[in-house]
């Protein structure tokens, strides 16, 4: 068993002397066992909850709620930021009177045993490419700086150099480093409305971390940025779909044309897409200029579920699944990006409907993505009672044992030609 850990107001972190430690699991409080529990892996961070009561296990076994400490001072529950590589399979254990949504982050669990740290998560890739201590060297700064000169007029480079800085975003960071997964921002419109979105969000909701781009880019950008990309680095891949834009599809005539001139000068490299997979007519002409890899967002395999957290413009599931197969039958790798929440993905119903799905449509991998959103307010939205849960342990056990061809990972890897 582990204590919990709570915070002052000046973000110092304690543990608590009688309290145990405990999760979250859609609107469910659970202790947190042995086995389901790490060491906090390198590259973790330890974060305050804003607002968020601290939810710990009395002696009596009870999930009790702490307010304040010793002294009266009021205290705050803590969670850990996971690095890539990691699936956290239970949410902190806190309660918020606060109606504004939490900040677009993934919490997970914590609890302190024996003077170290850990947090409900597991490991679920292999995590040295995504290491920060990779990432925003002392060199960086002069990598853009560069790059920017050389390429002045190109609105790709000064975006990523912006992401890379200010955001320091790791896909970005990679095209400056010539390394690795390399994004190509390309889209500035969307034709989705996804409540998590981290680019865009309405007013009232929790703010997006990071702005979108507001230009089209041409072919000839694109093909600026990917060509050296693709033909110089290591493990090359270049990703159209990142952070900082919209629905990538949306530019099919500019992808398109950028990965037929691509592969008429190299085969190298693998050419991916991060993509809602909505826009069925864009998918199609973007497969048939020569894309290796698709990988489709989505938070479940049921139509409803799905509907509510993306809030399609004017495509519908049905959509999704057409681009899928066609992309199959073209010979391209598609993986699902699977927006991972505990208490919703591994509802009995949640995982059979996956596993239905992948058979059906040949997926070739499942990318688990922790769900960045509050967990309160995705449940004004998809209804979450926690019950009967399978874990998300269970969850990756059940994939592994009804389909063994699956790969399971957390991030893109090069397409084997």
């Amino acid at each position: 068993m582990f204590q919990l850990l709570y915070a002052d107001q000046k973000g110092r972190m304690y543990e608590h002397p009688d309290l145990l430690a405990g999760g979250r699991t859609g609107n469910i409080f659970t202790e947190i066992l042995e086995g389901e529990a790490i060491p906090l892996p390198e590259g973790a961070s330890l974060v305050l909850i804003p607002e968020g009561i601290p939810v710990g296990i009395n002696r009596k076994g009870k999930f009790t709620s702490l307010y304040t400490d010793g002294r009266g001072k009021p205290v705050f529950a803590v969670g850990a930021l996971l690095p890539q590589g990691y699936t956290r399979t239970y949410i902190p254990s806190y309660r918020r009177d606060d109606k504004k949504p939490l900040p677009l982050l993934g919490y997970a669990a914590v609890g302190w045993k024996d003077g170290v740290v850990y947090t409900a998560a597991m490991q679920t890739d292999d995590t040295d490419k995504w290491n920060p201590l990779h990432f925003s060297t002392q060199e960086l700064g002069q990598l853009v700086e560069d790059a920017v000169s050389a390429h002045g007029s190109n609105r790709i480079i000064q975006q990523l150099g912006r992401c890379a800085l200010e955001y320091s975003c790791f896909t970005a960071q990679n095209i400056f480093y010539r390394r690795w997964e390399g994004g190509i921002p390309v889209s500035p419109s969307c034709n989705a409305r996804c409540l998590g979105c981290i680019s865009l969000q309405p007013a009232e909701c929790c703010p997006s971390p990071q702005g979108r781009i507001g230009f089209q880019p041409s072919g000839e950008e694109i093909l600026e940025v990917a060509l050296p990309h693709l033909t110089e680095a290591a493990d090359a891949i270049i990703s159209f779909g990142q952070g900082c834009e919209g629905e990538p599809s949306l530019s099919a005539p500019e992808i398109s044309a950028a990965v037929e001139k691509i592969r008429r000068q190299t085969q190298a490299g693998t050419i991916n897409m991060n993509t809602n997979a909505g826009y069925t007519e864009g998918i199609k002409i973007i497969c048939q200029a020569g894309i290796d890899s698709l990988r489709v967002s989505t938070i479940s395999a049921r139509e409803q579920v799905y509907a509510a957290y993306y809030a399609p413009r004017d495509y519908c599931w049905g959509d999704v699944t057409s681009s899928i197969r066609h992309a199959r039958r073209q010979g391209v790798y598609v993986s699902l990006n699977l927006l991972t929440l505990p208490g919703l993905t591994d509802q009995p119903e949640e995982v059979e409907a996956l596993v239905e799905f992948v058979r059906e449509h040949d997926i070739n991998m499942i990318q688990l993505r922790n769900l960045n959103i509050d967990p309160d307010y995705l449940a004004t939205v998809i209804p979450m009672d926690g019950k009967d849960m399978l874990g998300i342990a269970g969850l990756i056990d059940i994939l592994k044992t009804e389909i063994p061809q699956l790969e399971i990972g957390n991030y893109s890897k090069p397409v084997v030609k």
